[in-house]
């Protein structure tokens, strides 16, 4: 996982006395406020399709599934195919779990923090 957080919003959330879970988890995955707003859907309604979420966020289904792409891009969500009785097949996601996001935004910070370290490094004497 790349570390790519966004330094104006680092510089944003410091000088935040209380940042929220939703500032923290834009901020150090980049994501978009809608973005964060589906993770947090899916985390309160697991194995929700497109279709639900577009409904439930009022959103069009092809935001939606961009918004979600970049959920799994990130490793905040997971998807699995099930098979319609009818025939077909319907996608559905689920967020990954609180505890497994905190990691991910501690490792994602670690490696951003480690970055800068570098760069402080290459500072002239």
């Amino acid at each position: 996982m790349e570390a790519d957080p966004d330094p104006a919003r680092f510089r944003d959330l410091m000088l935040d006395s209380e940042p929220g879970f939703e500032e923290v988890l834009r901020c150090v995955f980049g994501i978009q406020r809608h973005e964060a707003d589906l993770y947090l859907e899916l985390l309160d309604a697991p194995d929700t399709t497109v279709a639900e979420l577009a409904e439930v966020v009022d959103r069009d289904r092809s935001n939606v599934n961009r918004g979600l792409s970049t959920l799994l891009e990130k490793g905040l969500a997971t998807r699995r195919r099930r098979l319609l009785d009818g025939g077909g097949h319907v996608y559905q996601y689920r967020a990954t779990s609180p505890e497994e996001a905190r990691e991910l935004m501690h490792e994602t910070l670690d490696e951003w923090a480690a970055y800068v370290h570098e760069r402080i490094d290459e500072f002239p004497n």
